[in-house]
């Protein structure tokens, strides 16, 4: 009988956050989707995991033999698995970079330069994410070393540094009255519809629509869209606004939106990262030098 490693993953996260929705908004999936898993996983163990009430769900003798059992399963596959991956990728002299939105903005370019000049032969694979993929594919094995946006969830199991922090800005459709400010109170856009990631990012979504910093303000999505291409054409077509890097408005200026500074909402940060098992890898580690370098020569 084969189990699905995914399978014992979203046990694990029913099992640690105790309900079925927040272990589904751990895992960024529906929670008919999970509940779904969980019940498949129970047909192919001939087993039941949990037993479910109003309160939540509690995890029946069998489900805690199997709860102490996968975890050590799980970490052996991860690393069996990365090590496979990373093999293959040092046998092709390749670097798999995974990145979401614009990574390290213009100093992606010299850090792949800096990193390609002392590494002669080596070539580095710039790999996007969706936004769904907090880690870009890093937690998975699926690449190297990651540019990404600070914090993100699992950050803790990975280690990370900090290369620059740039305050957080808004993307106007062209005309709104706002486009008038110089700098716009984020409270004044409270009321104005944005336009916001699927519900499954989870993370991403709230992060973008800063939901922990509206004073329990509701949130009003005008649009929801799943890529950066769907986003702009959602703003420039009046469907609502959105909080955006400031570097947006060079990386994804457009007819049809205005970019303008907001007060009053958090930062974004942009951090290189890489697994703990990584922390003697001479390659990913020059990689993460050259981020470091390029940081300071820029200066934070």
């Amino acid at each position: 009988m084969d189990v699905d490693t995914r399978l014992l993953r979203y046990f694990m996260a029913v099992v640690e956050e105790g309900t079925l929705t927040r272990a589904a908004e751990r895992l960024f999936v529906s929670q008919p989707a999970l509940t779904k898993q969980i019940k498949q996983l129970e047909t192919r163990l001939g087993v039941r995991l949990f037993t479910r009430s109003r309160t939540g769900m509690t995890v029946t003798e069998p489900g805690r033999m199997l709860a102490e059992r996968a975890p050590a399963l799980l970490a052996d596959w991860d690393r069996v698995l990365r090590e496979t991956k990373s093999a293959a990728s040092r046998a092709a002299r390749l670097l798999r970079v995974g990145f979401m939105g614009s990574a390290a903005n213009e100093a992606t370019p010299r850090i792949i330069a800096e990193f390609t000049r002392r590494r002669p032969g080596w070539r580095v694979e710039m790999r996007q994410a969706t936004w769904s993929n907090p880690s870009a594919g890093l937690a998975d094995g699926d690449v190297d070393v990651a540019l990404l946006r600070l914090p993100f969830p699992g950050q803790d199991a990975l280690r990370t540094a900090v290369l620059f922090t740039e305050p957080r800005w808004v993307a106007l459709p062209e005309g709104h009255p706002l486009t008038a400010r110089d700098v716009i109170p984020f409270r004044d856009l409270w009321d104005e519809p944005f336009v916001a990631a699927p519900p499954e990012t989870g993370w991403w979504r709230d992060r973008w629509l800063a939901t922990d910093e509206r004073d329990g303000h509701p949130v009003r999505v005008g649009a929801v869209v799943d890529q950066p291409d769907d986003w702009l054409s959602a703003i420039a077509n009046g469907y609502g606004v959105a909080l955006a890097p400031a570097s947006a408005a060079r990386f994804y200026a457009r007819p049809g939106i205005t970019y303008r500074p907001v007060s009053d909402v958090s930062p974004s940060q942009v951090g290189v990262a890489w697994a703990r098992s990584d922390d003697t890898n001479p390659v990913v580690q020059d990689f993460v030098r050259r981020c470091l370098e390029i940081r300071d020569a820029i200066g934070n």
